[in-house]
């Protein structure tokens, strides 16, 4: 949810402040690209260099920086143009005041009030300031401009006292950004299903039936599912491409009878299934203890049918909505229709290697969409990452028409 976001940090000078080493770190990791505005008192609590190694990011706490004789300045206005959201943490009674009542005298302040993003704040005082009437209304205030407040929680006080005003944990503070960003998107509360890449079928231990699948295909839709709001499993084959989402649970498989086993297990709970996997119509019927030592003679394989993971959940098809893939290379658009009926899905997406581009070992596809109602819509040639929001544009209009 939060690879490749800016996220302004404003720290304040409370003693939770260093705690923010902790956060910003777990920004980083979660793919965020991460600027903090230090206040003048926020230095006493946090080492900007710290804070300037974990981010990648020079620390800035003045409007104006003078090295060396050479001055120049730091423009408010591009960073809070420059952040997709902006996070005050530690955010004190005082600076709290001040953003709500428009008062501007420093940097931190300054970007508050040029941000055009959502703001987040997260309050840490001592259990008598939070209650305090004043605060609250602080809160109500900065609530009413639309920005979020991730409450405080009942703890050890710095004071001794124990009560509320203690920050919210750095993985809380993240987690509640991630379930805010992920709310009111298209698919927030769905659960989907995407199979992806090969399946090998071992012949021995060394040797085993394959095809050309990279799973690239099938990864782009599942980041697509996950950034559309998805709870996410992704059944993989065997690939080299990773994918870290918090919204998405990698299931690794080998063989089509592991995927049709892990694509059974989760199928149920899914609102959305697209079966993009390339597996193997085909096994060898034994599979050999040792490897298979070379001879001068032919080597024949008795070879046996697959499970047909497709078939099968289109025939288990309760409140589903389910997607198959055609690969085809002559009778293109008679094999995907006939596919279509056989395996009781709602659409199927036909890609042809006829078509440059298209298929496997390309981070390109060209598609046909189809659904039930043998509504057609054709795509040009694309990148797979676009390619996989066009299914999902398809899916959505008829999913919740």
């Amino acid at each position: 949810m939060l690879g490749g976001k800016n996220i302004l940090l404003g720290i304040t000078g409370g003693i939770a402040a260093y705690k923010t080493t902790f956060l910003v770190r777990l920004l980083i990791k979660a793919g965020a690209n991460v600027k903090v505005i230090l206040t003048d008192s926020a230095s006493s609590f946090v080492s900007p260099l710290t804070l300037a190694t974990l981010s990648k990011n020079p620390v800035l706490s003045t409007f104006i920086n003078e090295d060396e004789g050479a001055t120049d300045w730091n423009n408010h206005v591009e960073l809070g143009l420059w952040a997709d959201m902006m996070l005050i943490a530690p955010a004190t009674a005082n600076t709290l005041s001040k953003m709500a009542n428009g008062t501007c005298d420093n940097l931190l302040l300054a970007s508050y009030l040029s941000a055009k993003c959502p703001v987040f704040f997260a309050p840490a005082m001592d259990l008598d300031m939070y209650q305090h009437p004043s605060s609250k209304s602080s809160f109500e205030k900065l609530r009413s401009f639309g920005n979020i407040m991730i409450p405080a929680t009942s703890g050890e006080l710095a004071s001794g006292l124990h009560g509320e005003g203690r920050m919210a944990e750095p993985e809380d503070i993240v987690s509640f950004i991630k379930k805010y960003l992920s709310e009111g998107l298209p698919l927030s509360g769905k659960k989907v299903m995407i199979t992806a890449g090969p399946t090998y079928e071992a012949i021995d231990p060394v040797r085993f039936i394959g095809n050309h699948a990279s799973g690239l295909m099938g990864y782009e839709l599942a980041k697509t599912a996950a950034n559309l709001g998805a709870e996410v499993i992704l059944v993989s084959g065997p690939t080299h491409i990773g994918l870290n989402h918090d919204l998405v649970e990698i299931k690794k498989v080998v063989s089509a009878e592991e995927m049709y086993d892990c694509a059974h297990a989760y199928y149920k709970h899914m609102n959305i299934v697209i079966c993009a996997a390339a597996v193997a119509d085909y096994r060898p019927k034994t599979v050999a203890d040792q490897k298979i030592k070379k001879k001068d003679s032919d080597l024949s394989l008795e070879l046996v049918k697959t499970k047909d993971i497709l078939l099968s959940l289109g025939e288990d098809k309760q409140k589903q909505y389910l997607v198959g893939f055609a690969l085809e290379t002559e009778n293109e658009m008679e094999n995907a229709k006939a596919k279509l009926k056989k395996k009781n899905l709602d659409a199927i997406v036909l890609n042809s290697l006829n078509d440059k581009g298209a298929g496997f070992g390309h981070s390109t596809n060209k598609i046909t969409f189809i659904d039930k109602n043998y509504a057609i819509n054709s795509f040009e040639l694309k990148s797979k990452a676009a390619v996989a929001e066009d299914i999902f544009a398809e899916i959505l209009k008829r999913y919740y028409a």
